[in-house]
């Protein structure tokens, strides 16, 4: 599936169907924010969503549970963690 975003068609995030925050985490408590999350992080760009991008950069087991789609600050930071262990 995919989103249109103005002329450019956008395809869905791999991990979609399958992301913690939107099947059973935070965003099921506020449904329409969780839309619009979806939205924006899942079905447009996302390459900016903190989840996606710790998910491609070590792996989706060290994603967190916690860590919410515009918390890239803190994607970035566990990253730069993780590459200084290994």
């Amino acid at each position: 599936m995919s989103y249109t975003f103005g002329e450019l068609r956008m395809p869905d995030c791999e991990c979609l169907g399958s992301c913690p925050y939107f099947e059973n985490g935070v965003a099921k408590e506020i449904d329409v924010i969780a839309q619009v999350r979806q939205q924006e992080y899942c079905k447009a760009d996302f390459s900016k969503c903190a989840r996606y991008m710790v998910f491609k950069a070590i792996g989706e087991g060290n994603v967190p549970r916690d860590l919410l789609p515009f918390q890239v600050d803190r994607a970035k930071e566990l990253i730069k963690k993780n590459k200084k262990l290994n």
